[in-house]
């Protein structure tokens, strides 16, 4: 038996995440990821009216909050069967856009690339040289003074032992391979991206009236009237544009330059071949024709058809009351009564363990990409062909951490160039006098509907039951549900814990090369009320009664 080390709670994400692996020969044997919390909202929804539902989902978290209230709003829809305006698809498209630009850039600078970038080595960079690397990369190079400065500042913090956000990192890790001048450009940007994401954020405002948790959805519509006028629009186009031209100037070029140095990573962090996407943004009012299309991936790029009703949650691994596998109608939400014990024999996480076709598939971008592409989508195949041949990586190198974490940038990319057609679509219908963003409809005594959506994080999926006027059962599948659920009843593990056997550990006291393909999922576990030490580690839980 090899040797076991617990990573608790993984840090830069939402929520709270264990994760302990065994390691023989210096890589992982065996993993097991363990959410560490309790979300209950499915039981707090019963007996509440439908048209509240997406109030309460939408706390699920301070992150994911509309689209949580997106997945909510169409399973009463798809149970209404109501079928939305035009202005609303576009503003709803819009708002969902904005969400995938602001998460992707929080996500790669400020959760995921101190994987790969040492902050602490950058201090040993010349500015000089920063310059011209800066110069050879970027689309948007900067002057020596401007890396001097940056340095400078990084300097104070180091010097005080007040790293602050880069506290804790396991900086001088042999694993880290970007050289100091590298380095010192992408910490450069990572504070750039502090200031970028505020202003992405805004767009939600703009028709959704406040980040996070907007207010404008409703079942039926959105309720942005006032905001269908020239300046409203301006004003979230400026925003759009300033953080496209990040992404195409500096996201992406440190993207590439910063994998040029890891494509060993093109051959780590895979396992998984079954692949779900549901697809979202529809380019009609019909939503017949999707931007990001679903589909299903059993191996390799053959992409099926995507069937919801073979999607089933298992709980013989997580702390829920036994039962056979159910679709997530007949799902039910019983935790085990008494206190929890953690046991990767038998149960270890208050995540369920959703199948599908009896599969665990992961979610993603990673899963969008290779959907897209195994489809033909043009410029899905276009972008992922141009990236392979500019590392020199073959398509192997899809499936994989590298794979992961590159097909998030190409999907900004993507989504973000859609958006202008969407904000000229809107505008060309109040040119038209089309001004209509709500559809009215009647509450049925009885129905069932649910709910997709694919989020920055994957697959996202509510499925209601309402009966007399009120909610019966309501149960959603999230994409950390998919991504980190643990092992079936069949022993068939979740895709973290599949992606991380085989990964080489250099130092098991520094696991750093775990935390790289944890992150690339860009894990999210919210609903926790957890408190840690940061000087013993410690770690205290709240109740709140």
């Amino acid at each position: 038996m090899g040797k076991r080390i617990m990573i608790d709670p993984i840090t830069r994400i939402e929520g709270h995440l264990r994760i302990e692996v065994e390691i023989e020969n210096n890589r992982v044997k065996d993993a097991w990821c363990s959410g560490q919390m309790f979300r209950g909202i499915e039981m707090m929804l019963k007996g509440r009216d439908p048209r509240d539902a997406h109030h309460f989902v939408q706390r699920s978290c301070g992150v994911c909050t509309y689209v949580h209230a997106l997945s909510s709003v169409r399973a009463v829809e798809d149970a209404c069967n109501i079928a939305i305006p035009d202005n609303a698809r576009i503003i709803r498209n819009l708002i969902h856009a904005a969400q995938f630009q602001h998460d992707h850039i929080v996500h790669f600078y400020h959760l995921h690339a101190l994987d790969w970038v040492d902050i602490v080595d950058a201090l040993k960079a010349d500015p000089v040289k920063t310059a011209k690397l800066s110069a050879n990369v970027s689309g948007r190079p900067e002057s020596s003074e401007y890396f001097k400065t940056i340095q400078d500042k990084l300097k104070t913090f180091v010097s005080s032992g007040q790293l602050g956000p880069f506290n804790n990192g396991y900086w001088g890790h042999s694993a880290y391979a970007l050289p100091a001048e590298a380095n010192l450009m992408a910490a450069a940007h990572y504070i750039e991206a502090l200031k970028l994401q505020a202003k992405a954020a805004r767009m939600h405002a703009v028709f959704g009236g406040k980040n996070p948790h907007p207010q404008f959805l409703v079942v039926g519509g959105v309720t942005s009237v006032r905001d269908l006028n020239i300046d409203r629009i301006k004003e979230f186009e400026d925003i759009w544009k300033e953080t496209k031209a990040f992404v195409d100037e500096v996201y992406i070029p440190d993207l590439m330059a910063i994998a040029s140095f890891y494509k060993n990573w093109g051959a780590i962090g895979g396992n998984n071949e079954a692949f779900l996407v549901y697809g979202d943004f529809a380019e009609n009012s019909s939503e017949s024709r999707l931007l990001m299309p679903p589909g299903f991936i059993r191996k390799g790029l053959g992409v099926e058809k995507l069937d919801v009703e073979l999607i089933t949650e298992d709980v013989t691994r997580a702390w829920y009351e036994n039962s056979t596998p159910s679709h997530p109608y007949a799902g039910k939400t019983e935790p085990i009564k008494g206190e929890v014990a953690y046991n990767t024999d038998d149960k270890y996480s208050w995540i369920k363990a959703p199948r599908y076709d009896g599969l665990a598939p992961e979610v993603g971008p990673l899963a969008r990409i290779l959907v897209a592409y195994g489809k033909g989508d043009a410029t899905a195949k276009n972008l992922v062909d141009q990236t392979l041949k500019k590392l020199g990586v073959g398509s192997d190198a899809l499936f994989s951490t590298l794979g992961r974490t590159a097909a998030r940038g190409l999907e900004t990319v993507i989504i973000g160039d859609a958006m202008g057609n969407w904000l000229n679509e809107l505008r060309s219908n109040i040119a038209k006098g089309d001004k209509k963003t709500y559809q009215s409809w009647t509450m049925p005594d009885k129905a069932k509907g649910f709910g997709l959506n694919d989020v920055p994080r994957g697959a996202l999926g509510h499925w209601i039951e309402i009966e007399d006027g009120k909610i019966k059962n309501y149960q959603y599948v999230v994409p950390s549900t998919w991504n980190f659920g643990p092992a079936d009843a069949h022993g068939n593990k979740g895709p973290v814990e599949r992606s991380l056997i085989g990964t080489p550990i250099a130092d098991p006291k520094k696991p750093l090369e775990v935390l790289r393909t944890v992150h690339s999922y860009d894990p999210c576990l919210a609903c926790a009320v957890h408190v840690i030490d940061p000087h013993t580690n410690e770690i205290y839980k709240v109740r709140v009664v």
